[in-house]
């Protein structure tokens, strides 16, 4: 039985391995619809492979993009929006947690900055910028509908301050973008920013006309080609579907929805931008297209207008935009479920309360490498009842092994006597065969969830411990100039010590193996030490400290009682 419970270990963790490894960013697109209420995904013959092909050129390299193209060059392309004679300025607003910079032309996000996100752990590395999309295809731009389509994605807007600084403790201000359509109708496109958040206020206003529907668009490619172990792209949330993360593979192909939404969002494992509606009931159509081989994609939110004329005013549409990092408290605070977004599949149950765990010591300690040994102490003293009399069936099984053998040579032959008289042996010294490899077995789902958690959890992102682990979201590596490992390149110590201790937790084990079942056994160090190697350094110190606890305990037993 503990030869099934280990080897059932290393199965599961060899499982979540390879299916991270080949299937994680694989996700199914969600199945065809009935009646167009469901999401379905359909080949989108508006989009051209010529169009496609020079999509993908003007939107090559991000994040060093290049400069904004000309209007020559735009006219080229029939799919992109046109831009208007007026070249517009930049809108450069600038609060504690980002620097936003709208361009007039669109009255659309050019860049969206980071400041307490950087790139990389170097001290001098930029903030992580969210926008990482080329004009004239920028988040927020529009399309309405009045008398015929309107591509406001490309237009000018004026704007009414081309700066805005907000210090901690200020009011909220805006920014105002206004367009003239022809005649007295002016489209108007207010923006309203928080010193304290990354939420930003959206209205849309059109004034002297009606308008009769209106669609809001994103384009994204992804943040960081590093994150492919974890989903990274669209997804949407409905009260009837819940969350769907949208994996489309070749350009042109599209995925639709229509019903209620509470948003929809580009994201990865730590940042996002959503569009959060007032009002989720709707009904919203969500259509997803990829554009091109770059992974360019855009998803465009469309509603009819429900309105009403006020002053000559009709306001079409009211929503928050959350443009940063997926911190679950500051999600939940947007509220309409956008909280959802951290997924943790699952093990989403007990991967939730581990995270809010962590949060909370952290708050106190200020370091979540102690945090995360803090927590396996506590872990450890949840199960340590369960292993304390697992270890000690387990001694107790191994004092058991002569009678053991001797039954087995006298009624080899005759099974169901030789279960019979096993079952009265374990029931006179009150043991039980299944004690031994149970708290191995609850320790799995606890394992996999904390793997999510270190994997997705943005706090945990770039996050020191000591010495030479400055980032638990990373695996562990100790640089030795003039050394470099192949494959690896540096020393992976804390992983050796994991191993290491794992070695030693297994020779003072009491074990009813036979030595050939033994000698196996020895190499499950060696298999959890490789199979380690690249799991991120806070992972592999849960289990490098759960290992130390776990000699500590089998030392009392082996030491102090029968």
């Amino acid at each position: 039985m503990e030869t099934r419970a280990l080897l059932a270990i290393v199965l599961s963790i060899a499982v979540l391995v390879v299916f991270q490894h080949f299937f994680a960013n694989q996700v199914p697109t969600t199945p065809h619809g009935v009646n167009g209420t469901n999401g379905s995904s359909v080949n989108s013959s508006s989009l051209s492979s010529d169009a496609n092909n020079k999509n993908e050129a003007l939107q090559a390299n991000s994040p060093g993009r290049k400069e904004e193209a000309s209007l020559k060059e735009l006219k080229e392309i029939g799919d992109l929006p046109k831009v208007d004679e007026v070249k517009g300025q930049d809108v450069v607003v600038e609060t504690p947690l980002f620097k936003a910079v709208l361009s007039e032309n669109g009255a659309a996000f050019k860049h969206f900055v980071l400041k307490k996100y950087r790139q990389t752990i170097e001290k001098d590395s930029p903030g992580v910028d969210l926008v990482n999309v080329n004009p004239p295809l920028l988040p927020l731009g529009v399309k309405i509908v009045s008398g015929g389509e309107i591509d406001l994605r490309g237009r000018y807007f004026k704007a009414d301050k081309l700066s805005l600084a907000l210090q901690d403790g200020a009011a909220a201000e805006t920014v105002r973008f206004v367009s003239q359509l022809g005649g007295d109708v002016t489209f108007t496109k207010t923006f309203t920013f928080y010193p304290d958040k990354y939420t930003i206020d959206f209205v849309m206003e059109i004034s002297g006309a009606g308008a009769d529907k209106y669609t809001v668009f994103l384009y994204d490619k992804p943040y960081n080609e590093s994150t492919r172990y974890i989903f990274s792209g669209p997804s949407y949330y409905s009260p009837s579907t819940g969350l769907e993360e949208i994996s489309l593979d070749k350009p042109g192909e599209t995925h639709v929805y229509s019903g209620e939404l509470d948003w929809l969002s580009y994201g990865d494992n730590y940042f996002m931008t959503a569009l959060v509606p007032e009002d989720s009931k709707g009904p919203w159509d969500v259509r997803i297209a990829l554009l091109n081989n770059d992974k360019l994609t855009e998803s465009t939110l469309s509603s009819q207008v429900k309105g009403q004329v006020k002053d000559g005013s009709i306001t079409l549409c009211k929503m928050n935009i959350y443009i940063g990092p997926k911190e679950i408290e500051r999600l939940k605070q947007v509220g309409h479920n956008l909280s959802k977004a951290i997924n943790f599949g699952w093990f989403d149950p007990i991967a939730k309360p581990l995270l809010y765990l962590l949060n909370f010591m952290y708050k106190y300690v200020h370091n979540y490498g102690v945090c995360i040994i803090l927590l396996t102490i506590f872990i450890k003293l949840l199960f340590w009842p369960l292993a304390h009399k697992s270890a000690q069936s387990m001694k107790t099984m191994q004092k058991l092994q002569p009678k053991l053998q001797k039954l087995k040579e006298k009624y080899g032959d005759d099974k169901e006597r030789l279960n019979k008289e096993l079952m009265q042996l374990y029931k006179t010294y009150k043991v039980n065969p299944m004690s031994g490899c149970l708290p191995m077995l609850l320790q799995i789902p606890v394992f996999f969830a904390l793997y999510k958690v270190l994997l997705q959890a943005i706090e945990l992102r770039h996050a020191p411990f000591m010495l030479w682990i400055n980032d638990l979201s990373a695996p562990d590596r100790l640089m030795i100039p003039g050394v470099e490992i192949p494959m690896v390149g540096g020393v992976p110590v804390l992983t050796l010590l994991m191993g290491a201790s794992m070695y030693l937790q297994q020779k003072m084990s009491p074990s009813s193996l036979d030595p050939t079942q033994a000698k196996m056994m020895q190499l499950l160090p060696i298999v959890f030490t490789f199979m380690f190697i690249n799991f991120p350094s806070g992972l592999v110190l849960y289990w490098l400290v759960n290992n130390i606890l776990s000699i500590v305990q089998q030392y009392y037993v082996n030491k102090f009682t029968d």
